[in-house]
């Protein structure tokens, strides 16, 4: 199990942080890479080719215009995440935009803006797919998020 997290910039990195985390918790290899659509595309484009064969899931973390989720979905057939991370300037909502709105026949599965936990466990998804031991421990994870809010219930009572 694989998942490279490639980021547009060192400074996306707190964003990711939490969901490589996550990703190692349930026994994933995570390759972390910071290289940028528009400033480095020769090297991008080569981690692509190193990652084509032993890869299950590419996670892409950018801000402002954040081509790079989609800069990569077009050169491999590895499902893509997007994360969008806010900006300085509109809060994310031009990352969101930049990363949802793919053009036909290159699809980008995308979350929530700075939603770095949530691209890993659904890149986790996807790989329970090929993986099937990852469900048991899906289940277990959502278990133990309904026990603590059923606790934090309990606690107004």
């Amino acid at each position: 199990m694989k998942v490279a997290v490639i980021m547009g910039s060192k400074s996306d990195f707190p964003k990711v942080e939490e969901g490589i985390k996550v990703l190692k918790e349930f026994g994933a290899e995570v390759v972390v890479r910071a290289l940028s659509a528009h400033r480095t595309p020769v090297q991008l484009t080569e981690c692509l080719a190193e990652l084509e064969d032993n890869t299950d899931v590419i996670i892409g973390a950018a801000g402002k215009a954040a081509h790079l989720p989609g800069v990569i979905a077009a050169q491999t057939l590895i499902p893509v995440i997007g994360l969008p991370i806010k900006s300085s300037t509109m809060d994310g909502l031009d990352s969101l935009l930049s990363i949802v709105q793919m053009p036909k026949g290159i699809p980008v599965a995308t979350v929530a803006i700075d939603g770095g936990l949530n691209s890993a466990l659904l890149a986790i998804q996807m790989m329970s797919l090929k993986y099937p031991q990852l469900k048991e421990q899906l289940k277990a994870y959502r278990d133990e998020m309904a026990k603590k809010v059923l606790e934090d219930d309990e606690s107004f009572r």
